[in-house]
């Protein structure tokens, strides 16, 4: 008897030499080796599935700022966050996950470990028999149904690995919906859009006009009369963000009455020009704007990445100085006025409020929320998905990688208390209004480009601020960001939040002995999660101390690297 699951990863099979790992975005590499991954991810998509009775589970094929050749994919959860504990599943009804089974007892590791397996199975045979394993193992039921939505950025490869996804879950006989080209954060909503249809806590339509329609609604009612100021001109990345920002703009208050934008490096007809001296990746690693930036000075501008699930903000004074506004800044910004909505509307004895940051937080920043805005701080390792978790924990969470990656989150106890609470005086009222609006503009599934741009917007105009004003709330320490090719990153572990390296080893203590010399002085070294490449952060007191730093410590870096030191 034929096995549909061996005749399906047979028509892909495995690059050679290639070791595939589910990293912190998934599996990320070169686009030509990634058909055996994207088959065998549709199977393990729908083994998820059917683990969750039936619930929608997503494919999002994407390289996010990678260069055009690369590729990659990454599963989505029920509620549209990433591959995440049960623990969190387990406070919505929606999702029937209540009961506490074995099964409902994953956790994100296991499943990455599962996926991270079934991608270096050496042969179909092994491919089917692990698949099965993993059924019996968990005790997963075959014939439940399973179903799995999928999306995928302008990459040139994307055709191609949607077929190679498209086979395996035929080969598992699931039922798939192609959204075609979205951004991932639209990817995500639609997950949980699905999931929550038909109930109490519907997240909204499932289509993408339903996601414009939201996202326009609570940028009215957020602004609350207020009118942004000036223009802004958004960089794309030449991604598709583009042409989804384009269709936004038509569900926005129009020109005259709401914000003026400027959608610029949105050409997706050339593939190969996608995240090319362009996007939320240049501008935070060069610090300067694209080259194809032609804003004058105090423009407003922003940048997405590839797949507009990052953005930053940044401007070039009256003298031409350039100012980076990156998610360290959007993360302040968003904690002082959603902190000031919730005492304005009288919650502040209900409520609670939080930020979560990584290593690449800027140390300015942190003192600044701790300090003036007297709020806790975690930090947690690089990756969404650690911060979104941490996130998760608190009422009202604001999380932000430095790159621009990050939402808010507001806990399930939290939007019921907000949606319940009688306001005492029209001066409550408003500021109720406004958070109830903020919270139906904030994507809490995943961080979205163009949700917190809105974001952003709508508090300049509440608080009749420009980007000048904005970055005087604190001065950021000078810091500099560097990427070391090496052979083999893994060689590279960390830890304290991966802040500190403890292989190879003495490479900490040479980077501890240089940083003592620095006035102000930090820096640390971390593997990437999506290549074959080492991050070096440094900061110091000034430009020049911060750039001495980091190429002191590239280099200890670099050595090591090419040593191979374990």
């Amino acid at each position: 008897m034929a096995d549909p699951i061996a005749e399906a990863v047979a028509k892909h099979p495995p690059a050679q030499s290639v070791v595939y790992s589910y990293g912190t975005a998934g599996f990320r590499t070169k686009a030509n080796v990634l058909d055996s991954v994207m088959a065998r991810c549709g199977l393990v998509a729908a083994l998820r599935s059917r683990a969750l009775k039936g619930k929608w589970i997503g494919i999002m094929i994407t390289a996010s700022h990678n260069p055009p050749e690369d590729n990659g994919v990454k599963l989505v959860e029920p509620l549209g966050n990433m591959l995440t504990v049960w623990s969190t599943l387990l406070l919505y009804p929606c999702c029937d996950v209540r009961m506490r089974t074995r099964t409902n007892r994953y956790t994100q590791e296991e499943w990455e470990v599962l996926a991270t397996e079934m991608a270096n199975k050496s042969s179909p045979e092994e491919v089917s028999k692990h698949y099965r394993a993993i059924a019996d193992k968990f005790h997963i039921d075959l014939q439940t149904p399973a179903r799995v939505v999928i999306a995928r950025d302008t990459r040139a490869s994307g055709a191609r690995l949607l077929s190679c996804v498209l086979n395996g879950l035929k080969g598992a006989s699931a039922e798939a919906k192609d959204f075609g080209f979205l951004t991932t954060p639209q990817l995500h909503y639609m997950v949980r859009c699905l999931n929550t249809e038909g109930t109490a806590d519907a997240y909204g339509a499932p289509t993408e006009k339903g996601y414009y329609e939201k996202l326009g609604e609570a940028f009215k009612r957020a602004l609350h009369g207020k009118k942004p100021s000036g223009s802004l001109t958004v960089d794309c990345a030449n991604g598709v963000g583009g042409p989804k920002l384009t269709e936004l703009i038509k569900y926005l208050p129009p020109k005259g009455e709401g914000l003026e934008i400027f959608v610029v490096n949105d050409d997706v007809i050339k593939p190969e020009s996608l995240n090319v001296e362009c996007g939320a990746d240049f501008v935070k690693t060069n610090q300067r704007a694209p080259p194809s930036s032609k804003a004058g000075s105090n423009d407003r501008c922003c940048s997405l990445d590839g797949d507009a699930d990052r953005v930053i903000y940044y401007f070039k004074d009256s003298k031409n100085m350039f100012h980076l506004l990156d998610g360290d800044r959007i993360a302040t910004l968003a904690a002082s006025f959603l902190g000031d909505l919730v005492r304005q509307s009288g919650l502040s004895d209900s409520l609670t409020l939080g930020v979560v940051q990584t290593a690449y937080a800027n140390g300015a920043a942190t003192n600044y929320v701790v300090q003036n805005l007297k709020l806790k701080v975690d930090c947690t390792p690089t990756g969404v998905k650690y911060l979104h978790h941490a996130a998760e924990k608190m009422d009202i969470g604001v999380y932000f990688e430095a790159n621009g990656h990050g939402t808010v989150i507001f806990s399930i106890d939290t939007l019921e208390t907000i949606a319940k609470y009688e306001p005492r005086s029209p001066a409550q009222k408003e500021a109720l209004d406004i958070l109830r609006a903020c919270v139906d503009l904030i994507n809490q599934a995943v961080g979205d480009a163009l949700s917190d741009m809105l974001l952003v917007e709508v508090i300049l105009a509440h608080k009749n601020w420009g980007l000048q004003e904005w970055l005087s709330t604190y001065d950021d320490l000078p810091n500099r960001l560097l990427k070391v090719k090496v052979t083999d990153r893994r060689i590279f572990e960390t830890t304290d939040a991966e802040r500190r390296l403890v292989k190879p080893k003495g490479v900490q203590d040479d980077i501890d002995t240089i940083v003592k010399k620095v006035r102000q002085g930090r820096s640390f070294a971390r593997a990437s999660g999506t290549e074959d490449a080492v991050r070096v952060y440094a900061e110091a007191a000034s430009r020049a101390e911060a750039d001495d730093l980091a190429q002191k410590v590239y280099k200890i870096i670099e050595t090591a690297g090419t040593v191979g030191v374990a």
